[in-house]
């Protein structure tokens, strides 16, 4: 079986090199070696989205803006790992007040 490739697309212009590296960094930390690689892809015209073998998982325009951790971690894994539990960032966020 081969591992998941995940791609992040960014814009140069935009100087989002930091966050698309911190995004990286994350996955890498989340799934470790069960990834076959994360490639930063810079691109110009505010462009910012995340692939898993191809399939857009993020689109910072279409999905509002960009991710926190835990929303990344759940798409990357729904996309590429959809049985595993992510422990707590799974876990419901407790009602307010």
């Amino acid at each position: 079986m081969t591992r998941p490739h995940v791609t992040i697309t960014y814009c140069t212009q935009c100087n989002w090199l930091l966050r698309a590296s911190w995004m990286a960094g994350e996955l890498l930390s989340t799934f470790g070696t069960d990834l076959g690689a994360v490639t930063l892809v810079p691109g110009t015209g505010g462009v910012f989205h995340i692939e898993v073998d191809g399939e857009q998982v993020w689109e910072r325009a279409r999905d509002g803006g960009f991710p926190d951790a835990v929303a990344l971690k759940k798409r990357v894994r729904d996309a590429a790992f959809p049985d595993r539990s992510l422990g707590h960032a799974d876990r419901a966020a407790p009602p307010a007040g």
